[in-house]
């Protein structure tokens, strides 16, 4: 995002109540975008959603669909988030300063187990992409690289013996769309390209030190010709080993499918991986179910919470550049 905008969402959060955390993520970010009709996107990690939320109806009632106001205020726009999406409530259509905002609110702890489990893969995979960070009192930013080099692990699994730099992020970018409905009619089929190339510079700055960690462990080795070229080994032994780099509860998945081996440490289980092919077949299958039941959850229940007009004015929108990718 350009330095000039920066201030501009700053002056936007200081109309809602403080947060712990705050991100811009999304086109927003693209050195090229200059349409000032698309919403600047935003992720809120707030302590307590219910008490946020109270004091946002005080001080922004205007910002949420009126059903939610007038029938349950900050209690059901909790619940609705919690109990039909995946924890995160969005207020989209927010003008500001003639520039238009969503935000999306979600509790801290629930941000943290997301990052560091993989529980519902939404906000991580979100994370996984170039975000700018412009409040965090908790270094979320230094956590997330737990997330990050999970997301390395998880794409190099997906990828063959060899492969460009470029390839590696557009896998890295492709994992919170796996099993995605949107992607069937809702989102630009070039969108993973599109994120990539024109955030080319950003993703480098993010991974290049997990593909330094991962050459120095010869799990890698880097060739520079006109671009940065990898080669990677496919045998069990590399494959053992990014397996492990994932979350541990998403480990215990695969292993309830692979089966698990006890190690010297009785409280360690090793997955069982007789091929790279069978490990990848049973990591697609758990992030497709995962991203597919996130996104369905949250598109329910932001249809809820936007309000009909904001709901299908955002679907829309999003239809539209769909079509417009398929022509």
């Amino acid at each position: 995002m350009d330095a000039e905008k920066i201030p501009e969402v700053a002056s936007f959060l200081d109309t809602l109540p403080p947060v712990e955390f705050g991100c811009i993520y999304g086109s927003s970010l693209h050195p090229n975008n200059l349409d000032k009709t698309s919403m600047t996107d935003c992720v809120l990690g707030v302590e307590d959603p219910q008490q946020w939320h109270a004091k946002n109806l005080e001080m922004n009632p205007n910002h949420y669909a009126s059903w939610m106001v007038h029938l349950g205020g900050a209690q059901l726009i909790t619940k609705v988030a919690d109990h039909i999406g995946v924890g995160v409530h969005f207020n989209p259509f927010v003008a500001h300063k003639d520039r238009m905002f969503k935000y999306g609110v979600v509790r801290m702890h629930d941000l943290v187990q997301d990052i560091l489990k993989w529980e519902s893969f939404y906000l991580s995979g979100r994370l996984q992409k170039p975000v700018n960070i412009l409040v965090d009192n908790l270094e979320i930013e230094k956590l997330n690289s737990v997330n990050l080099k999970a997301a390395t692990s998880a794409a190099l699994l997906l990828l063959p013996s060899k492969f460009c730099e470029e390839e590696l992020y557009a896998k890295v970018c492709s994992l919170s769309y796996m099993g995605d409905l949107r992607m069937l009619f809702a989102e630009d089929k070039n969108k993973v390209k599109k994120i990539v190339q024109g955030q080319f510079n950003l993703f480098q700055t993010m991974y290049k030190p997990f593909i330094e960690e991962f050459a120095a462990q010869d799990l890698l080795r880097i060739s520079v010709d006109q671009r940065v070229n990898l080669i990677q080994d496919c045998g069990p032994s590399t494959t053992n080993s990014l397996v492990s780099s994932l979350p541990l509860p998403f480990r215990s998945q695969m292993g309830m499918n692979l089966g698990v081996e006890k190690t010297f440490d009785e409280s360690v289980q090793k997955v069982v991986t007789k091929s790279k092919e069978e490990a990848v077949d049973c990591m697609r299958r758990i992030l497709r179910r995962k991203v597919m039941v996130s996104s369905a959850r949250q598109a329910v229940a932001g249809l809820l919470t936007a309000g009909a007009v904001h709901g299908f004015r955002y679907v829309g929108s999003k239809m539209h550049k769909a079509w417009r990718s398929w022509r």
